[in-house]
């Protein structure tokens, strides 16, 4: 049983036993309702573009956040590998100044960021782009205070123009909550191209729910003056 419901401890499952974060999808799922379903469309239509029209370069050199996935076996599997292999290409040709990898432990012995460590460490790296992680988060939501917490340092320095490197599916979520911690955040794909598979429209389809989730959710709770939930994603 514990297996069984180790799944439900990691990404948005883990907040179902917060009374305000289903109150949050109680809201969702009626406001979707009243809006015959046109607020799930309009999430949607978010995330295809953002995952369609990101790019694969950064524009100029800067911070990469690299954002881990569940290993299989402490080793990364095919999504993650994408990810890291970006940031190994955008290092090599100059636009990294400095990569941080994000994730914590990764139902093995290694961490996420370990494991992406090790697995970039395996092959070429520019021995002047730092390589620095991020070990003690399990959601997006997480690595990204962590990540913030790391880049300003104890003295508070101003946070830089940071590129989310991540799986095209998970773009639109990874932006809209790093907007609202306070980055200069721009998407940065992993894949070349938006893979039109089965399995990938999917992703895309449960990422408009959840990004409509969290969207309405925090509107509600600025609605209602519920700080704690706000203080969670600023």
């Amino acid at each position: 049983m514990p297996g069984l419901l180790k799944p439900l401890r990691r990404g948005v499952w883990r907040y179902l036993g917060d009374a305000d974060i289903l109150a949050a999808a109680v809201v969702t799922v009626l406001a979707c309702a009243a809006s015959a379903g046109l607020l799930y469309v309009a999430h949607a239509v978010r995330v295809w573009r953002i995952a369609r029209r990101a790019p694969t370069t950064p524009a100029r050199a800067g911070t990469l956040l690299v954002f881990g996935r569940r290993l299989v076996n402490d080793r990364p599997e095919g999504d993650f590998i994408a990810r890291l292999e970006r940031a190994r290409h955008c290092a090599l040709k100059g636009r990294a100044d400095r990569v941080l990898l994000l994730g914590g432990p990764g139902g093995g012995s290694l961490s996420e960021a370990e494991a992406g460590q090790r697995w970039l460490r395996d092959g070429v790296w520019p021995p002047g782009v730092s390589l620095a992680l991020e070990q003690a988060s399990i959601d997006s939501l997480e690595n990204l205070r962590h990540a913030r917490e790391l880049l300003r340092g104890p003295d508070r320095e101003p946070l830089p123009r940071v590129y989310l490197v991540t799986s095209r599916y998970h773009l639109a979520r990874c932006a809209y909550l790093a907007r609202r911690l306070g980055f200069d955040a721009h998407p940065l794909a992993a894949e070349d191209a938006l893979p039109m598979t089965r399995r990938y429209l999917l992703r895309l389809a449960m990422e408009a729910g959840y990004l409509m989730w969290i969207d309405t959710g925090l509107r509600w709770a600025a609605l209602t003056g519920n700080r704690r939930v706000v203080s969670r994603v600023s």
